[in-house]
């Protein structure tokens, strides 16, 4: 049975088990992922002091933290594996002793992963610089709705968090707080090309309808000039781990039996009975499925990642 899931990621963390934290043993013996030595990122010279501690809630944030610090680092990513779901994630004791070593706290916000707030509390670090990507972007609910918070998927939000960081790393660091500034200069120059891949492909096929399974992609989409034509009920439900109605779910098959739709984006980390209806579906109809995930898959880095996801796009688009 499917245990229904809020729009956070889930923690299930005991009294008792809080008491433990003192007995854990170092971040690598931990479930989290240690990024300190995966791919290599722009190296941070000069000096020989200690990395910097960091935490992050995802590997992708882990990965944009590793882009601007280099070798001056050393990120824990708590949510690194490409085949979990990220809202059933149980945070455990070992990540709040990571927490309450890390310099610099790097989590999503918006109620994604709003564990990292509830074990800080009880870590014991208050000298942490805590970087929440929703406040950087400014980002807030429409009127009358809810707030997207899957902000990572929105590029120039990702800009202003690589600038965020690199103050960060800066103070923490200060004899290379030159080097953070120019790596994260470097990243973000590397973002401009994905936009402008995204900007051609609103050029091309600007105002085209698509559909999703959740609204985890629609900042990119929507840079992109994509017009998600899914029921609000039927996303909404999904990502809450709730049942859709039968009528809502008529509804959002008839979009790609009558290819009412150009292609379909869904979130290939979280499935179920109906979300495969709905890629059923589409591949019966000959609709394009373009997968995107929360967090990263193996081998590829952020940039790799979206230019890869950009690229499925435009490609889905131009069948």
């Amino acid at each position: 049975m499917r245990i229904p899931r809020s729009r956070h990621l889930a923690v299930l963390i005991s009294g008792a088990s809080l008491l433990a934290v003192a007995a854990c043993g170092n971040s690598s013996d931990s479930g989290a992922s240690s990024d300190a030595k995966d791919d290599a990122k722009p190296a941070a010279s000069g000096g020989s002091s200690a990395p910097v501690a960091v935490a992050a809630s995802t590997n992708v944030y882990g990965d944009i933290v590793k882009s601007v610090g280099g070798d001056k680092v050393e990120v824990t990513s708590f949510i690194s594996d490409p085949d979990q779901d990220p809202h059933s994630y149980e945070a455990d004791t070992r990540n709040q002793l990571v927490l309450s070593k890390a310099a610099l706290v790097v989590e999503n916000g918006g109620g994604y992963d709003d564990f990292v707030d509830r074990m800080l509390k009880t870590a014991g670090n208050s000298s942490a610089e805590v970087l929440n990507a929703v406040q950087v972007s400014g980002k807030t609910a429409p009127p009358g709705g809810e707030l997207n918070e899957h902000v990572w998927y929105d590029l120039p939000t990702v800009a202003k968090l690589a600038d965020r960081i690199a103050a960060a790393l800066g103070k923490a660091a200060p004899a290379d707080a030159d080097t953070f500034k120019a790596n994260a200069e470097k990243f973000t120059a590397d973002l401009k090309p994905l936009e402008d891949r995204a900007a051609a492909i609103k050029k091309a096929h600007g105002g085209e309808a698509i559909g999703i399974t959740e609204p985890v992609p629609l900042y990119l989409t929507e840079a992109a000039g994509l017009v998600n034509k899914t029921p609000e009920d039927f996303s909404e439900a999904i990502e809450e781990g709730d049942d859709v109605s039968p009528k809502v779910l008529q509804e959002t098959l008839s979009l790609y039996k009558d290819k009412k739709v150009k292609a379909l984006v869904y979130n290939s980390q979280t499935s179920g009975p109906q979300t495969r209806k709905v890629a059923d579906a589409a591949k019966a109809a000959g609709v394009p499925e373009v997968p995107v995930t929360e967090t990263l898959p193996q081998g590829k880095d952020y940039l790799t990642w979206m230019g890869a996801t950009i690229d499925s796009l435009s490609d889905a688009l131009g069948k």
